[in-house]
């Protein structure tokens, strides 16, 4: 991250259908495409959660196109900072990565109401995320 490449970060899940979905949107539009974003689980879903789909929608952010994707070993090496969120047991380790562990309510199963206060929190997270990897000039 010295150089000028972009800071890239991956976001995990289980499933790759709600928490890390929903703070890969987050970022991708609060970063304005100023780090890389990759999100994946390593038992993804057949589709993105729509309580998650609908409680980004409220924060004008559209998640409806988004598929789940498999955890690959590749997406992890080529990430700065690795972020899971209920299953760091899964994630391949590589030295010089930073590693962070989101305890998040997972939203399966919840509806939109259930949903909201989990999207606030991450936006919370992602906020300062990019407060860290971006700092003001």
């Amino acid at each position: 991250m010295t150089d000028n490449k972009k800071p890239s970060v991956l976001f995990v899940c289980i499933h790759n259908a709600g928490r890390s979905q929903m703070a890969a949107a987050y970022l991708a539009h609060l970063s304005e495409g100023r780090i890389e974003v990759r999100s994946a689980g390593s038992a993804p879903a057949d589709s993105v959660n729509p309580a998650a789909v609908q409680a980004m929608a409220e924060e004008g952010i559209d998640m409806s196109a988004e598929t789940p994707k498999i955890l690959t070993t590749e997406a992890v090496k080529e990430s700065d900072v690795v972020i899971t969120m209920g299953c760091g047991d899964t994630c391949p380790i590589f030295p010089g990565k930073r590693y962070e562990d989101w305890k998040l309510d997972d939203p399966a199963g919840q509806g939109v109401e259930a949903v909201r206060p989990i999207r606030d929190e991450i936006r919370e997270r992602i906020e300062t995320l990019i407060s860290e990897l971006l700092p003001a000039n």
